[in-house]
């Protein structure tokens, strides 16, 4: 059933481009040059608020995925300052090479917008429930107010705006490294190594993702330290994010990402 879905798509998309009509919103959406687009707004207020407000020390802003893969691009020999355009490259290589059409509407943006927002809200909500239930049943745990799930990978800046910017980071690099980077190649694992069904590939690629995803928040030194609450909530959000990554596309999990993260910080700082 699912190929039946995706044969339908690429064929309505293959009309589309044959008659010069527009694209299917929820095909254009998950396409690479659409999520470029919609990425684009995020990479810059990210970068300017990092100079901005971390001034002489960048990294009391900056995400920890950011910081990783910085740092992995100079173990390899790379400039670390390349990392915006190696992911704008990337997107554009992907688009170019699968062979999708160079044509993107205004429409598609504001739909990823919207779609990202009602996601975010989602699982905020699934967030209240999580809370609700550890506070009937381990009441002794923190609560929704105390984080997020791309809070702390390094650290929280103190001020207001160096924690908004650091939750934008979250959604554009913590997606980057986790879903666009990891989740593909657990899934080329599990399918082509482990000869795998695609099923049970897409179920153990999801929760190795979200777990990593989880445990990576309390590595190091600067990482926070252990708790139930926390642990659990971000393997379930990452869970919705690999979700949503392999049904929406790359973007639309950026947006709701993003978007969620600035949520809860504000609920934070005025709670």
């Amino acid at each position: 059933m699912p190929e039946l879905v995706l044969d339908k798509f690429d064929d309505e998309l293959d009309t589309a481009v044959e008659a010069d009509l527009p694209v299917p919103y929820w095909k254009q959406a998950r396409e690479p040059l659409a999520c470029l687009v919609f990425l684009i707004p995020l990479l810059i207020v990210y970068e300017v608020g990092v100079l901005w407000f971390g001034g002489d020390e960048p990294l009391s802003v900056r995400n920890g995925a950011d910081y990783w893969l910085r740092s992995g691009l100079v173990s390899l020999g790379v400039e670390a300052f390349l990392l915006p355009g190696l992911i704008i490259g990337g997107l554009l290589i992907w688009h170019r090479y699968g062979e999708y059409p160079w044509r993107l509407s205004r429409e598609t943006l504001v739909g990823m917008f919207a779609e990202s927002m009602i996601l975010a809200v989602c699982l905020l909500f699934v967030a209240q429930l999580q809370d609700m239930a550890f506070q009937c049943w381990f009441p002794s745990e923190v609560s929704i107010r105390d984080g997020s799930p791309g809070e702390r990978l390094l650290s929280i800046p103190a001020n207001f705006g160096g924690r908004m910017i650091s939750y934008i980071g979250a959604g554009v690099y913590e997606e980057v490294m986790f879903r666009l980077m990891l989740l593909p190649l657990c899934l080329v694992f599990f399918q082509r190594v482990l000869r795998m069904p695609d099923g049970w590939s897409a179920f153990l690629a999801v929760f190795v993702t979200s777990l990593t995803f989880s445990v990576a928040h309390y590595i190091g030194g600067a990482g926070e330290a252990f708790s139930l609450f926390s642990f659990t909530f971000r393997t379930t959000a990452g869970c919705f994010f690999a979700s949503v990554f392999l049904v929406r596309g790359f973007g639309i999990t950026v947006g709701c990402h993003a978007i969620y993260d600035l949520m809860v910080g504000v609920l934070t700082a005025s709670g």
